[in-house]
């Protein structure tokens, strides 16, 4: 949705829209359908023409067409230097974060992960390197302490469309945009999220555990195991104190559900079974009652 609010803002804006790339459909749902990006199907409903390379080293016809700037957002692929050269101001990247901090696939995951209190947008001029071009614009974004992913995700989708917006106005009125290099203080990176990383380590900090949470909300998850069965956590609140063994269940009734970890307890407030919906505790805890001193053990095999 990221590049799609982005593409609606520049429609909206009136500025003409030569061509979209976005990556091929992608199997999606419990049928593995081959489903379109919400871009596609944005520029597609506005008559746009639409092109689906499975990646720009092979696409060199598309390069015979004369572009002003081609922005890029959430695309997912590697963009060659004939690419990079081939509009006339170059390529512009939205980044979901406040460059040189975050640069990489999951800026969003990472800067909650990590406890930010803030992030933002990059308009940043698009060079060779990992988000390593000079940075047009930035705008602040606070992080709230309820942020998961997909709600952080769309204040800076919209903040994101704002911003290029903006940007392509003032290319639009003097023909050139001033761009600053990135500072070499600050640089950290953010690597693809992997379903792995998911896996709940209740030796963990209660905090730590419950910004991950939030992080993998809505994606991949952030799971556990329970006699075998895999427990997705939603939602949940840290608490201070000393509860016992990390992972033990210290309390399961009515709709309390306390976790021990490494320092403090979580305090679970959703969770899902596998291939079931989505439960506040009470009502998960009244479909399957969970007993204390059972341990949940984390193993993400």
């Amino acid at each position: 949705m990221f590049a799609a609010i982005a593409l609606e803002a520049i429609l909206e804006a009136g500025f003409a829209v030569k061509l979209v790339l976005c990556q091929p459909d992608r199997p999606h749902g419990r049928g593995l359908k081959l489903s379109p990006s919400p871009v596609k199907v944005l520029a597609l409903s506005r008559g746009l023409r639409v092109q689906q390379p499975a990646n720009l080293k092979t696409a060199g016809a598309i390069l015979d067409l004369s572009f002003d700037v081609l922005v890029v957002a959430a695309y997912g692929l590697i963009l060659p230097r004939a690419v990079l050269a081939w509009p006339r101001y170059g390529c512009i990247n939205i980044h979901a974060s406040l460059l040189p901090r975050w640069r990489g696939a999951a800026p969003i995951q990472r800067a909650l992960i990590e406890g930010d209190r803030e992030t933002g947008i990059s308009i940043m001029q698009m060079d060779e390197g990992l988000d390593t071009g000079p940075v047009i614009s930035r705008r602040v974004v606070p992080i709230a302490s309820r942020d998961t992913a997909s709600t952080l995700h769309d204040k800076l989708a919209a903040v994101g469309a704002q911003a290029i917006t903006e940007a392509l106005g003032t290319l639009q009125r003097d023909g050139r945009l001033a761009a600053m290099p990135q500072s070499e203080k600050g640089v950290t990176y953010a690597p693809k999220i992997e379903r792995n990383e998911a896996a709940i380590d209740w030796s963990m900090s209660a905090p730590l555990i419950e910004r991950r949470i939030r992080a993998y909300n809505p994606a991949p998850g952030a799971y556990t195991k329970l006699a075998g069965e895999s427990l997705k956590i939603w939602a949940a609140d840290p608490a201070p104190g000393r509860f016992g063994a990390p992972g033990t269940i210290v309390r399961a009734q009515g709709s309390d559900l306390v976790v021990a970890c490494g320092e403090g307890a979580l305090v679970v407030h959703e969770l899902q079974r596998a291939g079931g919906k989505r439960l506040s505790a009470a009502a998960f805890l009244a479909g399957q009652p969970l007993s204390e001193n059972v341990k949940f053990n984390g193993d993400s095999r």
